[in-house]
């Protein structure tokens, strides 16, 4: 049985290397999920890493409040095409659709997490689109999504032996490393870790070999 909450305190800082998590089956055959956070049975507030096998796929189903997600590995797809490694999807509330895979993929998926009001679609490869100078010359950005809200969703990458600049941060933030490193209070994350800072902490980041990581900011709860 699936667990209804995992990580659900958003006040707690978390780093977890994914790789080590189990596969936790799905109602679909040859469908996968590491979970990372949840609040709710199988239709949930989520945010999970999901295999899928190859010539695998998931029942047609609507997004209420919206999903998104970033391709790891493989190829994703569904009615409306076909979404390689590093391709950015964003499928806002009221969307529906039928995913499946010919050759399988692993994707980064948040669920239920957009206002009813978003209805901007996004797809964006992030391994065909151009890299952007950050405010700081060691850091490099391709943006994704972004929000009056404050909500901004981009790819980062951080130059080697440098800082991601310490910062307040009043929405809070999660990261996934894509590439190389990143060391924090709590020693250094590879490849595959997935790190939620609080609303209102304060992140230290460094790396030694560089890193390239997902980054969403400005969208977790603020604690009362």
């Amino acid at each position: 049985m699936i667990a209804n909450t995992v990580n659900a305190d958003f006040a707690i800082r978390v780093a977890i290397d994914t790789e080590l998590l189990p596969w936790i089956p799905s109602p679909q055959p040859g469908v996968e999920r590491r979970l990372l956070d949840r609040i709710g049975g199988e239709v949930a507030r989520a945010t999970t890493i999901v295999r899928y096998a190859s010539n695998s796929k998931f029942n047609s189903h609507d997004h209420t409040l919206g999903e998104e997600f970033l391709v790891l590995d493989g190829v994703f797809s569904d009615e409306h095409g076909d979404y390689p490694k590093g391709t950015y999807v964003r499928n806002p509330p009221g969307s529906r659709h039928s995913p499946f895979t010919d050759v399988g993929c692993v994707i980064l998926v948040k669920l239920r997490q957009m206002p009813l009001n978003e209805c901007r679609r996004v797809v964006i490869n992030t391994l065909q689109t151009a890299w952007h100078e950050g405010a700081d010359q060691n850091l490099q950005f391709i943006s994704l999504f972004s929000d009056p809200s404050g909500e901004t969703v981009a790819i980062e990458k951080l130059a080697p032996h440098s800082n991601l600049l310490p910062a307040d941060i009043p929405g809070g933030e999660e990261l996934f490393i894509l590439d190389g490193n990143l060391s924090g209070i709590d020693g250094t994350h590879t490849v595959g870790t997935w790190i939620r800072h609080p609303a209102g902490s304060k992140r230290m980041l460094h790396t030694s070999d560089g890193a390239i990581y997902w980054v969403k900011r400005g969208h977790l709860p603020v604690k009362p």
